[in-house]
């Protein structure tokens, strides 16, 4: 794997709920618009548990929720109040500044839940990044999907594999989620200039390469590859065109690190927007 970058994803706790975080790490800071990647661990939450992030900010970004299991109930300072099942797309762009909160649907705590899924934050142009916040919601029926000949694609944002989603991504973008019957193979073409993947189940090969399950193999530009699945296996690929160096301070992306001064100094004095609704909020780190 000579050319190939391989970063096993450090184990890490949000609120409570497991992580597996390999976006970003000292090797890769990003693929394409790819900041950040949070592999939710399937996790049970009995009865009276769950999912509870309060209130926190945003700026510089685009987040991407996608579940395989469970719910989660996503508020946020522009009014959203939005649940989110398996296979939906919850796409939230912050902007110059937002706040939101996920948590466990209140029927779902009641009686105990299961949740898995990813979340990626996306770094969003310079001339994108001061503008106004959005929130878009896209059902699972509502994305694109090819399934033949042992191999199904879900096109999550962006575009590739001859697909194209309805997610309103800010700058070239792949994201799709692929499953692999054994044997069968797929072309990796190198039509987006970063790109990795991220093995969630299952034994394949990069061409005479093995990627281990819950690493993230970035690939060299220009270069393509064929997938083949040595067992049923289950992945997802990222891309893009890259942004520039992006700065990562707690919840804050910027090309400008004065901007996340700015948000910092805002959020601790609680000049900020928030969730109609809600009370409790993390505060800034020290």
């Amino acid at each position: 794997m000579s050319n190939l970058i391989q970063i096993q994803a450090r184990l890490e706790d949000v609120q409570g709920q497991p992580i597996l975080r390999p976006l970003p790490s000292a090797r890769c800071r990003s693929v394409g618009p790819f900041v950040f990647f949070d592999h939710m661990l399937a996790t049970d939450y009995a009865p009276g548990h769950g999912v509870n992030i309060r209130q926190h900010p945003h700026i510089g970004l685009s987040t991407l929720t996608y579940l395989f299991e469970g719910e989660l109930q996503h508020k946020d300072s522009l009014g959203s109040d939005q649940l989110v099942q398996p296979g939906d797309v919850s796409w939230m762009t912050a902007g110059q500044g937002v706040a939101h909160v996920e948590r466990t649907p209140a029927a779902l705590r009641e009686r105990g839940s299961r949740l898995h899924g990813l979340q990626v934050w996306l770094g969003l142009p310079t001339t994108d990044e001061q503008g106004p916040p959005s929130y878009s919601h896209h059902a699972a029926s509502s994305l694109p999907l090819s399934d033949a000949l042992g191999v199904r694609i879900r096109l999550i944002a962006g575009a590739g594999f001859c697909l194209q989603s309805p997610v309103p991504v800010r700058s070239a973008t792949l994201y799709a989620e692929l499953q692999l019957e054994s044997g069968a193979t797929l072309a990796i073409p190198a039509e987006h200039p970063e790109r990795a993947l991220y093995v969630l189940d299952g034994d394949v090969l990069l061409d005479d390469d093995a990627l281990p399950v819950h690493s993230l193999t970035v690939l060299p530009v220009g270069e393509s590859y064929t997938l083949t699945a040595s067992s049923s296996c289950w992945l997802v690929m990222i891309g893009g065109e890259p942004l520039g160096p992006r700065r990562i301070n707690w919840n804050f992306v910027a090309s400008d690190p004065a901007l996340i001064d700015r948000a910092r100094e805002r959020w601790a004095a609680g000049d900020w927007p928030t969730v109609p609704g809600e009370s409790e909020r993390i505060e800034l780190p020290r």
